[in-house]
C-alpha cells in the first residue's frame, strides 16, 4: 500500500514579542480508525462542525489491518482530508532500536509466551488483550507527548463512539495527558447517521475496521472473510495453528479465533448466524 500522508503539521501559534514566550493552541486530534465513525468525525472535522484539524492514524502493520480498511483510507480518506486542510497522520509502533514492529510479527514471534489478541479459551471467554495498549493507544500517546501534551496542558483526543456503542466510552482509560471526548456522543449520532453524513459527502461507506484476524469478528465478519477473501481467510487459520503450536509446546489448553471451541476453518463452516453479536473492541480506539 502507498504509505498515507505523514505531514504532522501543529496548529500554527499566536504572534507575541520577541522576549515573550510563544503560546501554543492544544492540540486536538481524532483518533482515526478507518471505520465508519471515525470516518464520519473526518467529514464532520472537515465541514466545521467539529473542531479537529489533525487525525492520527495508528495502523498496526499492513500486515495486520483488515486490507480493506487500508485501501479505504488510501483511495477516499487521505485525499479527502488533504482537499479540506485536514493532517491525516500515519503512525506505527517503533521499537527502541527505531525499527517498525507489526503486530502480525509480534504474534509470530518464537519468543513470545503470551498472546496480544483476545484469542477464545475453550470455554468461548476472550483472553487477556494488550494489542489495542501496545499499537494503538501508547503509540498514538507517544506522538502527543512528543509534540507537546503535558498534564498541564492536555490533548484533546476526539474519539468515534456513537450512541447505540455509548457502553464502549470509558473515559478513565485516558493518560494525564490526554483529555478523550465524544464528539458522536455530544451530537447524539447513531451508527446510522454515520453513514448518512459520509455518503453526504460523497464519500463511500467504509468497511468495519478491525485487523482482519481479530477474535472479537463476528461469525458473520469470518464467513464473508472465508467466501470473498479465502487467502485471507488461510492466513488467520495459519495464526491460529501457529498459537496453537507454541502454546502445546508450554503445556497450555488450545486457543480459537471464534467462541465456538474448534478450528476456525471447522467453526465457520458449521456455524452461521448473519444476526450474530458484534462484541467489538471496548476501548474505544479499535474498530471505529
Amino acid at each position: 500500500m502507498t504509505s498515507l500522508q505523514h505531514n504532522d503539521a501543529l496548529s500554527e501559534t499566536k504572534a507575541s514579542a520577541p522576549d515573550e514566550p510563544v503560546p501554543q493552541e492544544p492540540l486536538r486530534v481524532i483518533s482515526y480508525g478507518g471505520g465508519v465513525q471515525s470516518t464520519a468525525l473526518l467529514v464532520l472535522a472537515a465541514t466545521g462542525e467539529i473542531d479537529y484539524r489533525t487525525l492520527l492514524f495508528s495502523n498496526v502493520g499492513d500486515d495486520s489491518e483488515n486490507p480493506a480498511s487500508l485501501r479505504y483510507i488510501h483511495e477516499f480518506a487521505a485525499p479527502y482530508a488533504r482537499r479540506h486542510g485536514l493532517s491525516l497522520v500515519h503512525l506505527q509502533k517503533v521499537r527502541r532500536d527505531g525499527t517498525t514492529e507489526t503486530l502480525w510479527q509480534r504474534l509470530h514471534r518464537p519468543d513470545t509466551r503470551s498472546i496480544p489478541i483476545p484469542v477464545r479459551m475453550s470455554n468461548g471467554a476472550p483472553g487477556r488483550r494488550n494489542c489495542t495498549a501496545d499499537f494503538k493507544i501508547k503509540v498514538i500517546s507517544k506522538w502527543l507527548k512528543q509534540h507537546g501534551a503535558t498534564a498541564d496542558h492536555p490533548a484533546t483526543v476526539g474519539i468515534g463512539i456513537s450512541v447505540d456503542e455509548i457502553h464502549r466510552a470509558n473515559r478513565r482509560r485516558s493518560e494525564p495527558h490526554e483529555q478523550i471526548s465524544y464528539p458522536l456522543l455530544d451530537l447524539e449520532l447513531r451508527r446510522e447517521d454515520c453513514a448518512r453524513i459520509i455518503k453526504d459527502a460523497g464519500l463511500p461507506v467504509p468497511p468495519k475496521s478491525s485487523c482482519f484476524f481479530c477474535p472479537f469478528r463476528t461469525v458473520g465478519d469470518w464467513q464473508r472473510q472465508r467466501s470473498d477473501d479465502p487467502a485471507l481467510f488461510k492466513k488467520s487459520q495459519q495464526l491460529e495453528t501457529v498459537i496453537n503450536a507454541r502454546r502445546a509446546a508450554l503445556g497450555r489448553d488450545a486457543v480459537y479465533l471464534t467462541r465456538y471451541g474448534v478450528p476456525l476453518g471447522d467453526a465457520i463452516r458449521e456455524t452461521f448466524d448473519e444476526g450474530d453479536g458484534d462484541a467489538s473492541c471496548d476501548s474505544g480506539w479499535c474498530m471505529t
